[in-house]
Protein backbone atom coordinates (compact mmCIF):
# COMPACT_ATOMS: atom_id res chain seq x y z
CA UNK A 1 0.00 0.00 0.00
CA UNK A 2 1.28 3.41 -1.01
CA UNK A 3 2.08 6.17 1.73
CA UNK A 4 -0.59 7.92 0.58
CA UNK A 5 -3.23 5.38 0.07
CA UNK A 6 -1.82 4.44 4.07
CA UNK A 7 -2.57 8.22 5.31
CA UNK A 8 -6.21 8.07 3.38
CA UNK A 9 -6.61 4.72 5.52
CA UNK A 10 -5.83 6.19 8.69
CA UNK A 11 -7.75 9.26 8.37
CA UNK A 12 -10.76 7.07 8.04
CA UNK A 13 -9.62 4.75 10.53
CA UNK A 14 -9.68 7.91 13.43
CA UNK A 15 -11.75 10.73 12.17
CA UNK A 16 -12.52 13.92 13.73
CA UNK A 17 -16.49 14.45 14.91
CA UNK A 18 -18.59 15.69 12.19
CA UNK A 19 -20.03 19.16 12.80
CA UNK A 20 -23.18 19.64 13.67
CA UNK A 21 -25.53 22.10 14.24
CA UNK A 22 -27.39 21.13 17.50
CA UNK A 23 -25.66 23.38 20.13
CA UNK A 24 -27.29 27.08 20.43
CA UNK A 25 -24.14 28.32 21.12
CA UNK A 26 -22.31 27.36 18.25
CA UNK A 27 -21.14 28.42 15.01
CA UNK A 28 -23.48 26.31 12.69
CA UNK A 29 -26.52 26.69 15.14
CA UNK A 30 -26.35 30.54 14.02
CA UNK A 31 -25.92 30.06 10.71
CA UNK A 32 -29.36 27.36 10.30
CA UNK A 33 -31.38 29.80 13.16
CA UNK A 34 -30.58 33.23 12.24
CA UNK A 35 -28.72 33.58 8.55
CA UNK A 36 -31.04 31.49 6.50
CA UNK A 37 -34.07 33.36 8.06
CA UNK A 38 -32.30 36.54 7.27
CA UNK A 39 -31.46 35.18 3.71
CA UNK A 40 -35.14 34.72 2.95
CA UNK A 41 -36.50 37.86 4.08
CA UNK A 42 -33.60 39.42 1.83
CA UNK A 43 -34.91 37.31 -1.55
CA UNK A 44 -38.18 38.45 -0.84
CA UNK A 45 -37.55 41.84 -0.20
CA UNK A 46 -35.43 41.90 -3.46
CA UNK A 47 -37.34 39.76 -6.32
CA UNK A 48 -41.09 40.06 -7.03
CA UNK A 49 -41.94 36.41 -6.58
CA UNK A 50 -45.46 35.59 -6.64
CA UNK A 51 -47.93 34.64 -4.15
CA UNK A 52 -47.18 30.45 -4.64
CA UNK A 53 -43.00 31.17 -4.62
CA UNK A 54 -43.68 33.19 -1.13
CA UNK A 55 -45.57 30.65 0.57
CA UNK A 56 -43.41 27.66 -0.33
CA UNK A 57 -40.25 29.66 0.87
CA UNK A 58 -42.11 30.64 3.90
CA UNK A 59 -42.97 27.17 4.67
CA UNK A 60 -39.67 25.59 4.50
CA UNK A 61 -38.31 28.19 6.39
CA UNK A 62 -40.99 27.23 9.32
CA UNK A 63 -39.74 23.89 8.05
CA UNK A 64 -36.32 24.21 8.83
CA UNK A 65 -36.69 26.04 12.21
CA UNK A 66 -39.18 24.01 13.66
CA UNK A 67 -39.74 20.84 11.76
CA UNK A 68 -37.43 17.44 10.46
CA UNK A 69 -35.88 16.96 7.20
CA UNK A 70 -38.43 15.75 4.73
CA UNK A 71 -37.90 14.47 1.04
CA UNK A 72 -38.34 16.55 -1.89
CA UNK A 73 -41.39 16.13 -4.23
CA UNK A 74 -40.77 12.71 -5.74
CA UNK A 75 -40.69 14.40 -9.63
CA UNK A 76 -38.22 17.46 -8.61
CA UNK A 77 -35.28 16.89 -11.04
CA UNK A 78 -32.32 15.03 -9.44
CA UNK A 79 -34.14 13.81 -6.34
CA UNK A 80 -32.90 10.43 -7.02
CA UNK A 81 -29.63 11.92 -6.32
CA UNK A 82 -30.19 12.60 -2.59
CA UNK A 83 -32.21 9.79 -2.14
CA UNK A 84 -29.95 7.36 -3.75
CA UNK A 85 -25.97 8.62 -3.71
CA UNK A 86 -26.59 11.61 -1.37
CA UNK A 87 -27.61 10.68 2.22
CA UNK A 88 -31.16 11.90 2.18
CA UNK A 89 -32.59 8.63 3.76
CA UNK A 90 -30.45 8.56 6.68
CA UNK A 91 -31.48 12.32 7.96
CA UNK A 92 -35.68 12.18 6.87
CA UNK A 93 -37.79 13.11 10.07
CA UNK A 94 -34.82 14.23 12.38
CA UNK A 95 -34.55 17.66 12.94
CA UNK A 96 -32.15 19.82 10.60
CA UNK A 97 -30.01 20.73 13.69
CA UNK A 98 -29.36 16.96 14.01
CA UNK A 99 -27.97 16.52 10.24
CA UNK A 100 -24.31 17.24 9.70
CA UNK A 101 -23.88 20.73 9.23
CA UNK A 102 -22.45 20.66 5.87
CA UNK A 103 -25.34 18.24 5.22
CA UNK A 104 -27.89 20.33 6.42
CA UNK A 105 -26.72 23.90 4.54
CA UNK A 106 -26.43 21.96 1.63
CA UNK A 107 -30.18 20.07 1.54
CA UNK A 108 -31.71 23.74 2.55
CA UNK A 109 -30.21 25.42 -0.36
CA UNK A 110 -31.57 22.63 -2.80
CA UNK A 111 -35.32 23.00 -0.93
CA UNK A 112 -34.63 26.91 -1.22
CA UNK A 113 -34.69 26.44 -5.41
CA UNK A 114 -37.55 23.78 -5.24
CA UNK A 115 -39.81 26.41 -3.16
CA UNK A 116 -38.90 28.92 -5.84
CA UNK A 117 -39.55 27.14 -8.96
CA UNK A 118 -36.01 27.16 -10.60
CA UNK A 119 -36.17 23.45 -11.67
CA UNK A 120 -39.94 23.31 -12.23
CA UNK A 121 -41.46 24.41 -15.57
CA UNK A 122 -43.21 27.77 -14.74
CA UNK A 123 -41.83 31.20 -15.77
CA UNK A 124 -38.99 31.20 -12.47
CA UNK A 125 -37.54 28.22 -13.97
CA UNK A 126 -33.65 28.75 -14.22
CA UNK A 127 -33.64 32.61 -12.33
CA UNK A 128 -31.09 32.68 -9.90
CA UNK A 129 -32.32 34.04 -6.87
CA UNK A 130 -29.54 35.42 -5.92
CA UNK A 131 -28.17 37.33 -8.86
CA UNK A 132 -29.22 40.90 -8.19
CA UNK A 133 -26.78 40.55 -5.01
CA UNK A 134 -24.10 38.95 -7.13
CA UNK A 135 -24.21 41.44 -10.16
CA UNK A 136 -24.60 44.85 -7.06
CA UNK A 137 -21.22 43.36 -5.59
CA UNK A 138 -19.73 43.19 -9.31
CA UNK A 139 -20.79 46.53 -11.19
CA UNK A 140 -20.43 48.48 -7.40
CA UNK A 141 -17.28 51.05 -6.77
CA UNK A 142 -15.10 48.08 -5.09
CA UNK A 143 -15.01 46.54 -7.95
CA UNK A 144 -14.04 49.72 -9.88
CA UNK A 145 -10.88 50.52 -7.49
CA UNK A 146 -10.06 46.69 -7.81
CA UNK A 147 -9.82 47.36 -11.73
CA UNK A 148 -8.25 50.26 -11.25
CA UNK A 149 -5.33 48.82 -9.30
CA UNK A 150 -3.93 46.66 -12.06
CA UNK A 151 -2.72 49.71 -14.18
CA UNK A 152 -0.45 50.28 -11.46
CA UNK A 153 0.47 46.72 -10.53
CA UNK A 154 1.34 46.64 -14.67
CA UNK A 155 4.57 48.07 -14.18
CA UNK A 156 5.84 44.92 -11.88
CA UNK A 157 7.36 42.14 -12.73
CA UNK A 158 5.53 39.33 -13.30
CA UNK A 159 6.47 37.56 -10.54
CA UNK A 160 5.87 40.65 -8.02
CA UNK A 161 1.97 40.83 -10.75
CA UNK A 162 1.71 36.97 -9.75
CA UNK A 163 2.31 37.18 -6.00
CA UNK A 164 -0.05 39.96 -5.93
CA UNK A 165 -3.54 38.41 -8.18
CA UNK A 166 -2.37 35.29 -5.83
CA UNK A 167 -3.12 37.40 -2.63
CA UNK A 168 -6.28 38.97 -4.28
CA UNK A 169 -7.70 35.32 -5.08
CA UNK A 170 -6.73 34.97 -1.26
CA UNK A 171 -8.67 37.06 0.07
CA UNK A 172 -11.56 37.69 -1.97
CA UNK A 173 -13.57 40.68 -1.49
CA UNK A 174 -10.47 42.19 0.20
CA UNK A 175 -8.86 42.18 -3.09
CA UNK A 176 -7.95 45.99 -3.58
CA UNK A 177 -5.77 45.07 -0.39
CA UNK A 178 -4.08 42.35 -1.75
CA UNK A 179 -2.91 44.28 -5.24
CA UNK A 180 -1.85 47.36 -3.24
CA UNK A 181 -0.16 46.20 -0.47
CA UNK A 182 1.75 43.07 -2.31
CA UNK A 183 2.99 45.76 -4.60
CA UNK A 184 3.82 48.33 -1.58
CA UNK A 185 5.77 45.61 0.51
CA UNK A 186 8.48 44.75 -2.11
CA UNK A 187 7.85 41.23 -1.85
CA UNK A 188 7.60 38.38 -3.95
CA UNK A 189 10.27 39.00 -6.37
CA UNK A 190 11.47 35.78 -6.76
CA UNK A 191 11.48 34.12 -10.38
CA UNK A 192 10.59 30.85 -11.69
CA UNK A 193 12.61 31.23 -15.05
CA UNK A 194 10.63 33.55 -17.35
CA UNK A 195 7.23 32.59 -16.34
CA UNK A 196 6.23 35.10 -14.13
CA UNK A 197 5.57 32.86 -11.19
CA UNK A 198 6.71 34.11 -7.70
CA UNK A 199 9.29 31.68 -5.97
CA UNK A 200 9.19 33.40 -2.72
CA UNK A 201 5.92 34.00 -0.29
CA UNK A 202 5.26 37.74 -0.42
CA UNK A 203 2.14 37.20 0.95
CA UNK A 204 2.26 37.52 4.56
CA UNK A 205 4.53 40.44 4.23
CA UNK A 206 1.63 42.01 2.36
CA UNK A 207 -0.81 41.20 5.15
CA UNK A 208 1.14 40.27 8.35
CA UNK A 209 1.23 37.37 9.28
CA UNK A 210 -1.28 37.61 12.19
CA UNK A 211 -4.00 37.22 9.39
CA UNK A 212 -2.19 34.55 7.66
CA UNK A 213 -2.17 31.57 9.98
CA UNK A 214 -0.61 29.00 7.80
CA UNK A 215 1.49 29.73 4.53
CA UNK A 216 2.88 27.54 1.93
CA UNK A 217 2.88 29.84 -0.85
CA UNK A 218 6.32 28.69 -1.45
CA UNK A 219 5.99 25.13 -2.19
CA UNK A 220 2.46 26.32 -4.25
CA UNK A 221 4.52 28.44 -6.24
CA UNK A 222 7.35 25.38 -6.65
CA UNK A 223 4.71 23.55 -8.47
CA UNK A 224 4.27 25.48 -11.58
CA UNK A 225 4.54 25.48 -14.40
CA UNK A 226 1.54 22.96 -14.98
CA UNK A 227 0.53 21.84 -18.03
CA UNK A 228 -2.77 21.68 -16.39
CA UNK A 229 -4.48 23.61 -13.69
CA UNK A 230 -7.77 22.95 -12.03
CA UNK A 231 -9.57 25.88 -10.03
CA UNK A 232 -11.88 25.03 -8.06
CA UNK A 233 -14.05 27.84 -7.62
CA UNK A 234 -15.87 29.76 -4.57
CA UNK A 235 -17.72 33.07 -4.89
CA UNK A 236 -19.00 34.92 -7.66
CA UNK A 237 -19.24 38.66 -8.15
CA UNK A 238 -16.32 40.45 -6.73
CA UNK A 239 -14.54 37.79 -5.43
CA UNK A 240 -14.74 35.65 -9.15
CA UNK A 241 -12.25 38.45 -10.26
CA UNK A 242 -9.43 38.22 -8.81
CA UNK A 243 -9.41 34.37 -9.63
CA UNK A 244 -9.69 35.25 -13.00
CA UNK A 245 -6.97 37.50 -13.29
CA UNK A 246 -4.63 35.16 -11.60
CA UNK A 247 -5.64 32.37 -14.27
CA UNK A 248 -5.11 35.35 -17.03
CA UNK A 249 -1.38 35.54 -15.32
CA UNK A 250 -0.78 32.29 -15.32
CA UNK A 251 -1.58 31.22 -18.83
CA UNK A 252 -0.35 34.25 -20.27
CA UNK A 253 2.82 34.15 -18.40
CA UNK A 254 3.43 30.13 -19.26
CA UNK A 255 2.55 29.28 -15.22
CA UNK A 256 0.42 27.15 -16.96
CA UNK A 257 -0.75 25.62 -20.69
CA UNK A 258 -4.75 24.90 -19.72
CA UNK A 259 -7.00 25.61 -17.41
CA UNK A 260 -10.15 24.12 -16.00
CA UNK A 261 -12.41 26.29 -14.06
CA UNK A 262 -15.19 24.45 -11.88
CA UNK A 263 -18.04 26.07 -10.71
CA UNK A 264 -21.81 25.06 -10.01
CA UNK A 265 -24.61 24.26 -11.98
CA UNK A 266 -26.69 25.47 -10.15
CA UNK A 267 -27.18 28.50 -7.76
CA UNK A 268 -25.64 27.36 -4.45
CA UNK A 269 -24.51 29.17 -0.63
CA UNK A 270 -26.02 32.59 -2.23
CA UNK A 271 -22.98 33.38 -3.71
CA UNK A 272 -21.29 30.61 -5.57
CA UNK A 273 -20.05 30.69 -8.89
CA UNK A 274 -22.15 29.26 -11.55
CA UNK A 275 -20.94 29.75 -15.85
CA UNK A 276 -23.59 32.44 -15.62
CA UNK A 277 -21.43 34.44 -13.13
CA UNK A 278 -18.25 33.52 -14.80
CA UNK A 279 -19.41 34.95 -18.47
CA UNK A 280 -20.63 37.84 -15.99
CA UNK A 281 -17.43 38.66 -14.59
CA UNK A 282 -15.53 38.67 -17.95
CA UNK A 283 -18.35 40.69 -19.21
CA UNK A 284 -17.21 43.27 -16.59
CA UNK A 285 -13.40 42.42 -16.96
CA UNK A 286 -13.81 42.98 -20.57
CA UNK A 287 -15.80 46.35 -20.49
CA UNK A 288 -13.35 47.76 -18.15
CA UNK A 289 -10.57 50.21 -19.39
CA UNK A 290 -6.71 49.48 -19.11
CA UNK A 291 -5.28 46.33 -17.90
CA UNK A 292 -8.59 45.10 -16.83
CA UNK A 293 -10.45 45.15 -20.37
CA UNK A 294 -7.13 43.60 -21.55
CA UNK A 295 -7.78 40.41 -19.32
CA UNK A 296 -11.21 40.34 -19.93
CA UNK A 297 -10.62 40.43 -23.90
CA UNK A 298 -7.89 37.13 -23.61
CA UNK A 299 -10.28 35.51 -21.12
CA UNK A 300 -12.62 35.50 -23.49
CA UNK A 301 -10.23 34.78 -26.37
CA UNK A 302 -9.42 31.74 -23.57
CA UNK A 303 -12.78 30.43 -23.39
CA UNK A 304 -13.22 30.59 -26.99
CA UNK A 305 -10.25 28.71 -27.79
CA UNK A 306 -10.07 26.02 -25.16
CA UNK A 307 -7.59 27.28 -22.85
CA UNK A 308 -10.03 27.94 -20.08
CA UNK A 309 -12.32 25.48 -20.14
CA UNK A 310 -15.83 25.31 -17.65
CA UNK A 311 -16.94 22.63 -15.41
CA UNK A 312 -20.25 22.30 -13.86
CA UNK A 313 -20.25 18.64 -12.17
CA UNK A 314 -22.88 17.94 -9.83
CA UNK A 315 -21.02 16.71 -7.46
CA UNK A 316 -19.79 20.65 -6.69
CA UNK A 317 -23.06 20.98 -5.21
CA UNK A 318 -23.25 17.99 -2.98
CA UNK A 319 -23.77 17.63 0.33
CA UNK A 320 -20.70 15.27 1.19
CA UNK A 321 -17.07 15.50 1.37
CA UNK A 322 -14.75 15.40 -1.66
CA UNK A 323 -13.39 12.10 0.00
CA UNK A 324 -17.29 10.58 -1.22
CA UNK A 325 -16.19 12.70 -5.05
CA UNK A 326 -17.48 10.21 -7.99
CA UNK A 327 -14.94 8.08 -10.44
CA UNK A 328 -15.65 10.67 -13.11
CA UNK A 329 -14.95 13.44 -10.97
CA UNK A 330 -11.69 11.63 -9.51
CA UNK A 331 -10.76 11.46 -13.18
CA UNK A 332 -10.69 14.71 -13.88
CA UNK A 333 -8.76 15.78 -10.59
CA UNK A 334 -6.34 13.26 -11.34
CA UNK A 335 -5.71 14.69 -15.53
CA UNK A 336 -5.02 18.09 -13.89
CA UNK A 337 -1.17 18.39 -12.37
CA UNK A 338 -2.48 20.95 -9.31
CA UNK A 339 -5.82 21.42 -8.31
CA UNK A 340 -6.69 24.76 -6.33
CA UNK A 341 -9.39 25.02 -4.01
CA UNK A 342 -10.74 28.40 -3.48
CA UNK A 343 -12.54 29.79 -0.53
CA UNK A 344 -14.16 28.26 3.05
CA UNK A 345 -16.73 26.11 1.30
CA UNK A 346 -14.26 24.11 -0.74
CA UNK A 347 -11.95 23.55 2.38
CA UNK A 348 -14.42 22.25 4.41
CA UNK A 349 -15.45 19.53 1.72
CA UNK A 350 -11.80 19.25 0.96
CA UNK A 351 -10.69 18.18 4.66
CA UNK A 352 -13.82 16.75 5.76
CA UNK A 353 -16.64 19.48 7.55
CA UNK A 354 -15.22 17.96 11.06
CA UNK A 355 -13.36 19.55 14.41
CA UNK A 356 -10.33 18.47 13.42
CA UNK A 357 -7.44 19.40 15.99
CA UNK A 358 -5.63 22.67 14.73
CA UNK A 359 -2.33 20.94 14.38
CA UNK A 360 -3.71 17.74 12.74
CA UNK A 361 -1.20 17.76 9.50
CA UNK A 362 -3.22 18.95 6.59
CA UNK A 363 -1.71 16.47 4.55
CA UNK A 364 -3.59 14.11 6.74
CA UNK A 365 -7.10 14.57 5.67
CA UNK A 366 -6.19 15.37 1.90
CA UNK A 367 -4.23 11.94 1.83
CA UNK A 368 -6.90 11.19 -0.48
CA UNK A 369 -7.13 13.53 -3.21
CA UNK A 370 -5.47 12.15 -6.21
CA UNK A 371 -2.76 14.79 -7.18
CA UNK A 372 -1.12 17.99 -6.23
CA UNK A 373 -3.88 19.98 -3.94
CA UNK A 374 -4.04 23.43 -2.52
CA UNK A 375 -6.15 25.56 -0.49
CA UNK A 376 -6.87 29.10 -0.35
CA UNK A 377 -9.27 29.73 2.16
CA UNK A 378 -10.41 32.97 4.51
CA UNK A 379 -11.39 31.30 7.90
CA UNK A 380 -15.34 31.62 7.56
CA UNK A 381 -16.22 28.22 9.99
CA UNK A 382 -14.90 25.88 12.70
CA UNK A 383 -12.76 23.49 10.52
CA UNK A 384 -8.89 23.82 10.72
CA UNK A 385 -6.18 21.72 10.04
CA UNK A 386 -2.11 22.37 9.38
CA UNK A 387 -1.86 24.95 12.04
CA UNK A 388 1.42 24.48 13.81
CA UNK A 389 0.93 24.81 17.81
CA UNK A 390 2.66 28.19 18.54
CA UNK A 391 -0.10 29.32 15.53
CA UNK A 392 -2.77 27.80 17.79
CA UNK A 393 -2.24 28.96 21.19
CA UNK A 394 -1.23 32.75 19.95
CA UNK A 395 -4.54 32.69 18.20
CA UNK A 396 -6.92 31.53 21.29
CA UNK A 397 -4.79 33.55 23.66
CA UNK A 398 -5.66 36.67 21.18
CA UNK A 399 -9.12 35.82 20.38
CA UNK A 400 -10.74 32.95 21.70
CA UNK A 401 -12.31 30.81 18.88
CA UNK A 402 -13.59 33.64 17.06
CA UNK A 403 -10.57 33.68 14.69
CA UNK A 404 -11.81 30.65 13.01
CA UNK A 405 -15.32 31.72 11.94
CA UNK A 406 -14.20 35.76 11.45
CA UNK A 407 -12.98 36.47 8.38
CA UNK A 408 -10.15 38.32 9.68
CA UNK A 409 -7.01 35.21 8.69
CA UNK A 410 -6.63 33.32 6.11
CA UNK A 411 -4.41 30.35 4.89
CA UNK A 412 -2.63 29.13 2.26
CA UNK A 413 -1.99 25.42 2.53
CA UNK A 414 -0.66 23.00 0.02
CA UNK A 415 -0.60 18.76 -0.56
CA UNK A 416 2.02 17.82 -2.91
Amino acid sequence: MSERREAAAATAATPAPVIVSDDPASFPHGVLAERHPALVARVLDTVPYGPAERAALTALLDNHLKGVVEPPEPDAPGAERWTEEWGLPAHLGRSWFAAPFLWAESYFYRRFLDALGYFGTGPWRGVDPFRPFKLAELDGPGTDEELAALDELAGHPPAERATALLHGSLWGNRADLGFRLSVESGHGTGTSGTTGVSGTTGVSGAMGDARLVADDSEALWSLFPVSTLCLVADNAGRELVPDLLLIDHLLRHGGAERAVLHVKPHPYYVSDATTADVLDAVGRLHRAPGEAGDAGRRLWSALAGGRLVLRAHPFSCAPLPYVDMPDDLRREFTAADLTLLKGDLNYRRLVGDRLWPPTTPFARPTAYFPGPVAALRTLKSDVITGLDPHTETTLVEAEGQRWRTSGAHALIQVRP
